[in-house]
């Protein structure tokens, strides 16, 4: 890809960026949200057209019409967000729309026989071509997505934030997967905002800033200069710490699992929760959220982990978002005023230093961090005392992880501005830095049984993850 451009309206998606990856190579692409990573992908797998610049595929000129004329080309792109038909069978899945057909017949035998064939390149011959993708886990359901690159003849491979649903065992079989694509001369493409695992998976990273590449090298360079990159600075202080004195309790969580443990929340602090994707973490959060309504009277909020389907209303503006949980004082009687809405929402626009136009700007225009801030938002201003955040940074770049940690910390923090109280906070994570950096004290959940709460500065990540699977335990 040479001197790729695309502009939207005003806005510089792209301005001239070159990308160029070999047979048998990973390169990582990395950035922050809006950097441009999205769009210059959906060009190569055909969903875009450029406004200028070239592409060539095997030295050849490639400007895909459509995704499927990319794939008939041997390129394409597994979204984080995998697009598959549930009700249809696995062979279905894997040859949806490019079904080998006679006489206007599909021949479903042939159908079976290719699905088998990609699925034992992949290594797995245990999935079987007539079992219904929806019947499968999120991590069979993704390979059954790489499975339909494979059985088209894919040669370039494009998987953007593939491991965001996945447990750590099912990542390693990823990367497994990935090596031996790799070594079968497939060129790929690794899209993540988890700077080890591009590390790990990848022989070299390319960083784009703001539609350009601003830099890149390879794989082993430090971690820090990578950051730097994405967001033309230095964050010195990832995970900030403010001086916390836990108060009086404000929240008793108890573990339902047998032998599970209670844990006590205490006001000024944060409590993270470890454990394995299907561990209960989610369950357990919900469960102490139930019902919604009673919870939000009682003064605790919740900030779920499917940020654009439960954490906030795409559909309705930054003021409606922030105040749709408490309306009271929006106007006389039932009255809503809306300059009242934006004037709330404004405040915590201000405080929370969201990036829109006005409080008046749809939330799906908002970029993930920033509508993560807004689902915070709504919180603050329904003033409640407990927060529950369920992956509250999941698919949000680096440069915005670090704001969103900058407010959970002042959240949290003894020395609060006049007339405000420090809150209490449950953080559910997969990111175990983040929980290392943040919480005062982590539990650990496996199999549905909650364990006992410990300073985080007993746990490292060896530990929490040896307790998460039970290799501690079997040990």
């Amino acid at each position: 890809m040479r001197g790729i451009e695309k502009r939207f309206d005003a806005t510089v998606a792209l301005a001239g960026v070159d990308l160029a990856v070999a047979p048998g190579d990973v390169c990582g692409l990395v950035g922050e949200n809006g950097a441009g990573k999205s769009t210059l992908m959906a060009i190569l797998a055909g969903a875009l057209e450029p406004d200028a610049g070239e592409m060539h595929l095997d030295g050849r000129p490639y400007a895909p019409a459509d995704p499927m004329a990319a794939r008939r080309a041997g390129v394409a792109m597994i979204y984080q967000e995998l697009s598959l038909a549930p009700d249809l069978s696995v062979a279905g899945n894997i040859l949806l729309g490019m079904e080998p057909s006679r006489l206007g017949c599909v021949r479903r035998a042939a159908m079976r026989r290719i699905a088998a064939g990609a699925l034992a390149e992949l290594g797995r011959p245990d999935i079987t071509p007539d079992r219904l993708v929806g019947d499968l886990s999120v991590a069979d359901q993704q390979l059954v997505e790489i499975a339909r690159a494979i059985a088209i003849g894919c040669r370039v491979l494009v998987l953007d934030e593939p491991t965001s649903t996945l447990g750590r065992r099912d990542v390693e079989r990823l990367f497994a997967l990935i090596g031996r694509l790799k070594a079968s001369g497939h060129s790929i493409v690794y899209i993540s905002h988890f700077i080890e695992e591009v590390r790990e998976v990848c022989e070299r990273i390319v960083v784009l800033r703001d539609g350009r590449v601003a830099g890149g090298g390879p794989a082993t360079m430090a971690g820090d200069d990578i950051v730097r990159l994405m967001i033309g600075r230095d964050v010195t202080d990832l995970f900030p710490r403010s001086r916390r004195q836990p108060g009086e309790p404000v929240l008793e969580i108890a573990g339902r699992g047998a032998g599970s443990a209670t844990i006590t929340l205490h006001r000024g602090e944060i409590v993270g929760i470890a454990g394995l994707v299907g561990a209960g973490r989610t369950e357990l959060l919900r469960g102490v959220f139930t019902p919604p309504p009673r919870r939000w009277r009682e003064g605790i909020g919740m900030v779920s982990e499917d940020r654009k389907a439960e954490g906030v209303a795409l559909g309705l503006d930054i003021a409606d978002n922030v105040t749709l949980t408490k309306l009271d004082g929006m106007g006389p009687a039932s009255l809503v005023l809306p300059s009242r809405q934006r004037a709330a929402a404004t405040r915590w626009v201000r405080e929370f230093s969201i990036k829109c136009r006005s409080a008046t700007q749809p939330v799906v225009e908002l970029s993930g961090g920033n509508q993560q801030k807004v689902a915070l938002a709504r919180l603050m201003h329904h003033d409640v005392d407990v927060l529950l955040l369920d992956e509250p940074t999941r698919g949000i770049d680096v440069g915005s992880k670090a704001q969103i940690y900058a407010v959970i910390d002042a959240l949290v923090a003894a020395d609060q501005p006049t007339g405000r109280r420090p809150r209490a906070i449950v953080l559910v994570s997969s990111y175990l830095p983040e929980l290392l950096g943040l919480c005062d004290r982590i539990a650990v959940m496996r199999r549905g049984r909650l364990g006992a709460a410990r300073p985080a500065g007993e746990w490292n990540e060896h530990s929490l993850m040896l307790e998460a699977t039970g290799a501690e335990t079997a040990a």
